[in-house]
């Protein structure tokens, strides 16, 4: 597949699975991005990242402050999202299997929607989802980097 650009010299798409995969990480950052919005209109609170005072909210997992905990939904996402692509791109431009990589970003996509849905808005923010979230991002992570680091294996004399 490739595209034109400029006096119509072919370009080859560079990274069509990394691609593919910014739609539906895009759309639940939406998602995740209009639940603090609605918190914000809801109790027209425009700046900060709490409604109650710290002093009403600590240790309070059974009623969680819902700004915050949206507020940290979002940002959880942010956080890991990004580093993700950047592994799953490199991991591309350096000839990874593109099974491989739909596979990976699938079962990532799975993980931090897991993290968010069944876990920080599970029973008492506490749902099985976020250990498996977490620290299966943590595995997804270091599973592309190690990966990433054998495609490229020649580079170290291997």
């Amino acid at each position: 597949m490739t595209s034109t650009v400029g006096l119509g010299v072919p370009v080859p798409k560079m990274l069509p699975i990394t691609g593919a995969w910014t739609l539906p990480f895009t759309v639940y950052l939406i998602f995740l991005s209009n639940r603090v919005v609605y918190q914000r209109i809801k109790h027209k609170q425009w700046i900060g990242d709490q409604l109650k005072s710290d002093k009403d909210n600590s240790g309070n997992f059974e009623n969680p402050d819902p700004l915050f905990l949206d507020g940290r939904c979002h940002l959880n996402f942010l956080e890991n999202v990004p580093y993700a692509f950047i592994l799953t791109a490199i991991a591309e431009l350096n000839g990874a299997d593109s099974t491989i990589l739909n596979y990976a970003m699938a079962a990532f996509f799975a993980l931090r929607v897991g993290h968010v849905e069944l876990g920080l808005r599970g029973k008492d923010t506490r749902g099985a989802g976020r250990p498996i979230g977490i620290f299966g991002s943590q595995g997804f992570m270091a599973a592309m980097a190690a990966y990433t680091a054998y495609l490229v294996k020649g580079h170290w004399g291997y």
